[in-house]
C-alpha cells in the first residue's frame, strides 16, 4: 500500500503548488477536509511557515521558512518509505521530457516564431500535429506519476488530472492545453514538476527550467 503523507505536509505542499490560495482550493487539490487544512495552515502560521492575507484578495501565502519545512518533511518521508532513489530517477526522467513539453506549448501558442505568427487555432492540421505531440508526452509522463503514486499516495492526483485536461483538448476546448488558472495540461505539468522539486529539495532556478 502506498504511504499517506501527513496533513501538515499535504497542506503546505498544496499551498506551494497553488502559490496563493484559499484553504478550500488547497483542500480540493490534496484531498483533505477544509477544517483540517485550515487548522494546519493556522498552526503553520504560528511558526511563520505561512501567512494569511485578508483584503481584496483573500488567501494563504507560503513563507520561505515554510518552503524549507516542506522539504524537511518530504525528505523524512522519502527516507521513511525508502523511495528516494525512485523519486530521483522519476525526476531525471521527467527532465528529459520537460524540454519537449516547453517546446510543444510554444508550438501551440506560436505557429511561426520567425514571422511572429501566433496560433489562432484555425489550422486544424497544424493543431492536430501539436496535440499529437502532447499525447506522446502524456503517454510518457503518466507512468512516472503512477510509479511514484505506488509509493506515495499524494502523487496519485496527477495522472487523472492530466487525462481530464487532455480529454478537454481533444473535445476542442483549446484553453485546456496551456491555459493559466484552470487545471490545463500545462498547469498540471507545472505542479507535478514543482512537487518533484519540493520532494527532492531542488531549487527550480538552479535547474535552469521554467516548465
Amino acid at each position: 500500500m502506498p504511504t499517506e503523507s501527513s496533513p501538515a505536509l499535504l497542506s503546505l505542499l498544496g499551498l506551494r503548488l497553488k502559490g496563493f490560495a484559499e484553504a478550500q482550493a488547497i483542500a480540493d487539490l490534496v484531498g483533505l477536509e477544509l477544517d483540517g487544512v485550515t487548522a494546519e495552515l493556522e498552526k503553520a502560521a504560528e511558526s511563520e511557515f505561512t501567512s494569511f492575507r485578508d483584503g481584496r484578495r483573500t488567501g494563504w501565502t507560503l513563507m520561505p521558512a515554510g518552503r524549507a519545512e516542506i522539504e524537511r518533511l518530504a525528505s523524512e518521508e522519502l527516507d521513511a518509505v525508502g523511495c528516494r532513489d525512485i523519486a530521483q530517477s522519476t525526476y531525471e526522467q521527467f527532465l528529459e521530457l520537460n524540454g519537449r513539453m516547453l517546446q510543444t506549448c510554444t508550438d501551440w501558442q506560436v505557429k511561426d516564431i520567425d514571422a511572429n505568427e501566433l496560433n489562432d487555432h484555425t489550422d486544424a492540421e497544424y493543431d492536430a500535429g501539436v496535440i499529437a505531440d502532447l499525447v506522446d508526452l502524456d503517454n510518457a509522463v503518466q507512468p512516472l506519476c503512477n510509479e511514484l503514486a505506488s509509493h506515495l499516495s499524494r502523487f496519485s492526483i496527477y495522472a487523472p488530472r492530466f487525462t481530464a485536461a487532455l480529454d478537454k483538448v481533444h473535445a476542442g476546448d483549446t484553453k485546456w492545453f496551456t491555459g493559466p488558472i484552470i487545471e490545463s495540461h500545462h498547469t498540471v505539468w507545472f505542479e507535478f514538476h514543482e512537487d518533484l522539486l519540493a520532494t527532492l529539495g531542488i531549487d527550480r532556478a538552479s535547474e535552469g527550467s521554467h516548465g
